[in-house]
């Protein structure tokens, strides 16, 4: 009987180190990855970026999530939906004059897990009549190898 319980207790030991040294190669992993996501997301609002001063919206939403569940939250609440999302920005800037020049400052990038980042940031829209700024804090989710904005609020 004592040998089966001091082969059960090194069985134990024995997964429980193994479960340790998986968490720390999945740490160690996750850390390496971590500039990579970083400069993923970077790109992507680069991009982003780049189609809003062409003046082409449908282009500036591919950084989002294309799917109902997308939320966009702003000055006039919550939007509900990519086409939603959409549909309202080409309502408030219905012409390149109304889309001037964006600018966006990323503040701080944090990875939550291999598959979520969360974005700080501030943007700047530069237009002839006037500027305008705010902040925003993005949700980001990654889908295979893709990386989409699930939740944006901005102000």
């Amino acid at each position: 009987m004592k040998y089966y319980i001091l082969i059960l207790a090194f069985l134990f030991l024995a997964c429980d180190q193994s479960t340790e040294s998986q968490r720390i190669n999945q740490n160690i992993e996750f850390t390496q990855n971590k500039k990579s996501m970083e400069a993923d997301i970077r790109q992507i609002m680069g991009n982003q970026q780049v189609a809003w001063n062409s003046g082409n919206l449908d282009h500036f939403m591919i950084g989002y999530w294309e799917t109902d569940s997308l939320r966009f939250v702003g000055k006039n609440g919550i939007t509900k939906g990519y086409k939603k999302t959409l549909d309202q920005y080409k309502k408030s800037y219905p012409d390149r004059a109304a889309m001037g020049t964006l600018a966006f400052d990323i503040i701080q990038v944090d990875s939550l897990s291999f598959d979520h980042q969360f974005v700080l940031g501030k943007w700047t829209l530069f237009r002839a009549k006037d500027t305008l700024s705010g902040h925003y804090s993005l949700l980001w989710e990654k889908f295979g190898n893709e990386w989409k904005i699930v939740l944006d609020h901005s102000s």
